[in-house]
């Protein structure tokens, strides 16, 4: 066997979302903050996403988080979020992934019955909690990054639906929420094509239509992802939704061209803006539970502990609640003669053909 690059990874599940967590293969990567070290990923290194995201390693609603060395003293590691088409700064999921392949493989240390870290993500420092039992982590909990509203119902034109009332708010990456209802969705799993098509095309219009920017990094711009909002289906929960991750690039003359997939899980970061959302609202206040359910009627519970200022906005600072599931072990390699060392997509599952 001729190999390169092996690539030693984790995989996961956050509430059914998967999350890929790659332990070896990668000692570093230039960059003296994480977010300089996801920027030299994007611009430089962007062949591992693509390998370990498409196919024939990843699919569409895949995720994978690189571990690397933290480089502020108060964190205990560090890692960065890759997804279909961008680095997300943050992501909830991942993070409760992450926790749980570092606890339950013995890269960093487990305390039972608790155990507190501090991880570094590119969008800052993240506080952990992880309940742990029997060598295993049965509840992580972590204290986002400020969240905060940046519009609240405006109304967006998307071709081919019409006027839609959207709510702008940042929870650790920029989502644009909308009920689903105006859309005459229910967030049934049955309606996962209609939900992925109306979600992109809500999210196209509200990035043309509504500009935002981070006000302490201009580096995290642009509304990059949708989340549709419905009534729970389960009496313990507060409200569903189902938040839609793009596969690849938007063209207003190629519907084709509107394809995602919905998360799996009720989203951590997509939690903590509408948590922000409601609490601009005067509809949450502090340490009140909201649970969040996911399209596969799984619960994140939500919570905000305290309220602060980002730049120009009222803000606030949630924690989210979820468990992980190891699914497997693997290492992931390249054999110098293959003719797709990026990967490919096709256009049967992924909308757009990248080969």
């Amino acid at each position: 066997m001729r190999v390169s690059n092996m690539v030693t990874a984790i995989d996961l599940h956050a509430e059914g979302e998967p999350g890929r967590v790659i332990v070896g293969g990668v000692l570093d990567v230039p960059g003296d903050t994480m977010f300089a070290k996801k920027t030299w990923l994007e611009t430089h290194g962007d062949a591992l996403r693509k390998r370990m995201l498409r196919e024939p390693r990843g699919y569409p609603a895949a995720n994978c988080n690189l571990i690397l060395p933290p480089t502020d003293p108060a964190a205990d590691a560090g890692f960065v979020i890759m997804e279909q088409v961008e680095y997300p700064p943050m992501s909830g999921t991942n993070t409760i992934c992450v926790v749980t392949a570092l606890l339950e493989t013995g890269m960093l240390p487990m305390t039972e019955p608790v155990t507190e870290l501090t991880l570094e993500a590119p969008a800052g420092l993240v506080g952990i909690r992880a309940t742990c039992a029997n060598g295993k982590v049965t509840q992580v909990t972590f204290r986002n990054v400020p969240a905060f509203a940046v519009h609240l119902d405006r109304v967006v034109e998307a071709p081919g639906i019409g006027p839609v009332t959207v709510d702008v708010a940042y929870g650790g990456m920029f989502y644009v929420i909308a009920d689903a209802a105006q859309v005459g969705l229910r967030l049934t799993p049955d309606e996962g094509k209609d939900i992925v098509r109306l979600g992109e095309m809500i999210k196209t219009a509200t990035r043309e239509q509504l500009p935002v920017v981070h006000p302490e990094n201009p580096g995290i711009a642009g509304v990059t992802i949708a989340q549709l909002s419905a009534p729970p289906s389960r009496p313990d929960a507060d409200r569903k939704n189902a938040v839609i991750v793009s596969t690849g690039a938007v063209d207003w003359n190629r519907p084709e061209s509107f394809t995602g997939a919905i998360d799996r899980s009720p989203c951590g970061t997509g939690t903590c803006a509408r948590m922000a959302v409601l609490h601009a609202k005067g509809l949450l206040g502090l340490h009140t539970d909201y649970r969040h359910e996911g399209i596969l009627g799984t619960v994140f519970t939500g919570r905000l502990v305290e309220e602060t200022q980002v730049g120009p906005y009222r803000a606030v600072v949630p924690t989210i609640s979820g468990q992980a599931w190891i699914t497997g072990l693997a290492q992931y390699v390249l054999d110098p003669t293959d003719p797709f060392p990026e990967g490919y997509t096709l256009g049967d599952i992924w909308g757009v053909s990248h080969a």
